[in-house]
C-alpha cells in the first residue's frame, strides 16, 4: 500500500514537472526571444526593425501621393477644349492651376507654348511629363532595395549565430550542453524570419506602388495626345 502510494506520489511531482517545463517554453515572449541573440543578432535585428518602419512609411506616403495625383476630373479636357477654342489661354491656365495634377501641369505647359510648332509642344510636354513621372516614383527605389536587403540582413544573423555556435562546439572540449546550443541556433533563425517579413512587406508594397504609378503615366499619355489633337484640330 505505501509503495502504491509512492508511486502515485512520483507520477505527481512528474507530471508537476512537465507542466512547469511546459509553462516556462510557453512564457518565451517575441521579445526574449529577438533580444536574446547576443549584441550581433540585436544589432541586425534593430537595423531589421528600423527597415521594416522605413518601407510602411515609404509605402504610405507615396500611396497618399498617387492617391491624390490619380484625381483628375472627367470634364476638365472638355473645359479646357472649350476655353481654347474661344481662344481664352488664360481662362485654361488658371483652370489647370486650380486643378494642381499631374495631368493638369501638362496641359498647362502646352498651352504656354501655343502659337510655336507643334514639335516644341510635343516636346515641352514630354519632358514636364519626364519630371512629373520622377516625382511619382521618387523614394518607390528604397523599397524595392529594402525588398532585397531585408532578407540578406536577415540571413546573414543567421550565419553570424551558425558561427558563433559551431565555434563553441570547436572551444568546448566536448562540455557543449545541447539545450543551450539548439537555443542559439534556434535564436538565431529569428533573424531570417524577420529578414523575411521585411523583405515581404517591402516587395508587396513596392510592386502595388508600382501598378498605380503605372495608371497615372497612362492618364497623362492619354491626355497629352488628346491635347496635341486638339491643337491640331480645334474645330
Amino acid at each position: 500500500m505505501v509503495n502504491i502510494q509512492n508511486a502515485a506520489d512520483s507520477l505527481a511531482v512528474a507530471q508537476e514537472a512537465m507542466l512547469d517545463e511546459q509553462s516556462t517554453e510557453k512564457t518565451l515572449s517575441i521579445i526574449e526571444l529577438l533580444t536574446s541573440g547576443g549584441i550581433g543578432g540585436q544589432i541586425i535585428m534593430i537595423v531589421l526593425v528600423v527597415l521594416l518602419f522605413v518601407a510602411i512609411y515609404l509605402y504610405i506616403e507615396r500611396l497618399l501621393t498617387l492617391k491624390a495625383a490619380s484625381k483628375v476630373d472627367k470634364g476638365f479636357m472638355n473645359q479646357i477644349r472649350d476655353h481654347i477654342m474661344n481662344g481664352r489661354l488664360d481662362s485654361a491656365k488658371l483652370l489647370c492651376q486650380h486643378t494642381n495634377t499631374p495631368v493638369s501641369r501638362l496641359v498647362e505647359k502646352g498651352i504656354s507654348r501655343i502659337g510655336k510648332p507643334l514639335e516644341d509642344i510635343n516636346t515641352a510636354i514630354e519632358s514636364a511629363g519626364k519630371l512629373e513621372i520622377y516625382s511619382l516614383e521618387k523614394n518607390v527605389s528604397i523599397l524595392a532595395t529594402i525588398s532585397g536587403a531585408g532578407p540578406m540582413i536577415g540571413f546573414l544573423g543567421t550565419v553570424v549565430g551558425m558561427v558563433l555556435a559551431f565555434h563553441k562546439i570547436a572551444t568546448g572540449g566536448g562540455q557543449i550542453e545541447v539545450g543551450a546550443l539548439a537555443g542559439g541556433i534556434y535564436t538565431a533563425m529569428t533573424t531570417t524570419v524577420a529578414g523575411l517579413i521585411v523583405g515581404i512587406v517591402a516587395y508587396i508594397g513596392y510592386n502595388h506602388l508600382v501598378v498605380k504609378t503605372d495608371k497615372i503615366v497612362n492618364q497623362m499619355e492619354a491626355n497629352a495626345v488628346e491635347f496635341l489633337d486638339l491643337l491640331n484640330d480645334p474645330v
